[in-house]
């Protein structure tokens, strides 16, 4: 590893902002041993993401559950427990959650011993729980790594986390490099099954391999309004393996026909931003370009989406599970007060040809380059 990325720092040029390239056709990508083509044909709805020897398959789609903890509505835990069943039979059978998603580990222990119970043990085998740790800016010892994961492997009532995605608010602060180390030594004892990290830059992801830490992938926040992960992430991915999962990928339902010919600015005539989500993705709006040039694109997307007979949705996850590294991209779920299974879904036989990627394409020329205005991945997180 430690030859490898020497290799790969210098033909980066210590990651110097470089143009986002935006390629007509998309791209032919091969992870693990699943094939995720994106060249015309239908793509696995399964994908390995893989360093060394650590490896675990996902489903492509992944069900987020930040909407469990507040602000998304009441969560009652038997339905939102049996509409993590109906995902999982539908074959949507990889959830992410957090430490500090409100139930949404408790809710994923309860789930995976009904699957225990109620389904067949090859059904068991699809299944996956990626969750995230977020420590305080503490002096990271072994002791207090290994007590902090101990507790989501209670909560998730799973011997080995599926995987363990690292956050880490303080650059200035190095620990995160003796908490990664800590997370590896985790794994080779057996009690996490991969490690990756969610909101880490490009040159900190960089530092991370230089120490032959072995993770797995990076989440961060992707999606057609903001394709930062594209300018220098990616790259960096592709040489080395590292893939990324998205979140915010429609933008918690800005991308959706439900805002199509609205204009917030007048009282009443849009619907309300009323969720954490909703409020998070109106301000990256703003940012770059505007109400004005997103009601261009919603137009845009929903002329691709009526030409294939999906929704908006679903144009907008596969327009970003096509890109370069991309594993997977989340969809946020409401559990037990609405859902998307079928739109999720629709996603794996959806294939974007290249009049609709030019088109849509044509429409983010004329927004702001977000990686100027807000910096790389994660740092929307760090600006002070």
């Amino acid at each position: 590893m430690a030859v490898t990325v020497h290799h790969v720092c210098s033909h980066l040029s210590s990651f110097h902002p470089v143009r986002t390239r935006l390629t007509t056709r998309p791209v032919s990508r091969k992870f693990g041993a699943n094939s995720v083509r994106c060249d015309g044909s239908i793509e696995t709805q399964r994908v390995t993401v893989k360093n060394g020897n650590d490896s675990l398959d996902i489903c492509r789609v992944l069900n987020g559950m930040w909407q469990t903890s507040g602000g998304w509505g009441r969560i009652d835990r038997n339905d939102a427990v049996e509409a993590m069943l109906r995902y999982a039979d539908a074959g949507l059978s990889t959830f992410d959650m957090a430490d500090h998603y409100g139930p949404a580990e408790d809710l994923y222990g309860i789930f995976i011993n009904r699957v225990r119970r109620e389904r067949p043990p090859e059904f068991l085998d699809k299944v996956r729980g990626l969750t995230k740790w977020v420590p305080p800016p503490v002096k990271m010892t072994s002791k207090f790594v290994g007590e902090s994961i101990n507790v989501s492997r209670k909560r998730m009532d799973v011997a080995a986390l599926d995987m363990l995605q690292f956050h880490w608010w303080d650059y200035s602060n190095p620990g995160y490099l003796d908490a990664l180390k800590h997370l590896t030594d985790l794994k080779e004892e057996g009690k996490i099954k991969t490690v990756a990290l969610t909101n880490f830059d490009t040159e900190r992801l960089q530092i991370i391999l230089e120490n032959e830490i072995p993770v797995v992938s990076n989440q961060v926040q992707h999606s057609i309004v903001d394709m930062r992960p594209q300018q220098k992430m990616a790259e960096l991915c592709q040489l080395t393996g590292v893939k990324l999962i998205t979140y915010g990928t429609v933008m918690g339902g800005l991308l959706s026909e439900k805002f199509l010919d609205t204009n917030i600015a007048i009282p009443f005539s849009a619907p309300p931003l009323n969720t954490p989500s909703l409020q998070k993705y109106k301000r990256m709006v703003d940012a770059w370009g505007g109400w004005s040039l997103f009601q261009t694109l919603l137009r845009t997307l929903k002329t691709v989406a009526t030409k294939h007979g999906v929704s908006i949705p679903t144009v907008a996850v596969k327009y970003i599970l096509d890109q370069p590294a991309v594993a997977g991209s989340m969809v946020g779920v409401r559990l037990g007060l609405s859902e998307h299974i079928n739109d999720s879904n629709a996603v794996f036989s959806l294939v974007l040809d290249e009049d609709d990627v030019n088109s849509i394409q044509e429409v983010l020329k004329k927004g702001k380059d977000l990686l100027r205005v807000i910096g790389d991945c994660g740092d929307e997180y760090r600006r002070a």
